[in-house]
């Protein structure tokens, strides 16, 4: 068993629930989203954070709008639209059992 890929494949089971969570205040761009991720030490790259950002997109969980830059090119700023909204607040109930039964499988009985 390959430990290092089954660390993987949950931080990735997880990361649409984060990316959601990041978006509901604030809107953001791609680099924001992936500094955020990183210093919460949830290792992500822009080749795995794009194609879901654009799955997002097209399932209506997320809108974008463009944004001119004082430094580089227009930026493509993510919000959270009203169904992203909703599938957040479903995503957050489901982590939390799913937390809950985890931590009651894994303890130790005293």
């Amino acid at each position: 068993m390959n430990l290092e890929n089954t660390k993987a494949q949950m931080r990735k089971g997880v990361l649409e629930l984060c990316i959601l969570a990041l978006l509901e205040h604030k809107d953001a761009y791609a680099s924001d989203i992936i500094e955020h991720l990183k210093k919460a030490e949830m290792i992500v790259v822009e080749g795995t954070l794009y194609p879901l950002l654009t799955r997002l997109k097209n399932a209506e969980l997320l809108a974008y709008r463009w944004e001119e830059s004082t430094s580089g090119p227009p930026r493509k700023y993510y919000s959270l639209t009203l169904v992203g909204k909703k599938a957040l607040t479903e995503l957050q109930t489901s982590w939390d059992t799913l937390v809950e039964a985890v931590n009651k499988t894994t303890q130790k009985n005293s």
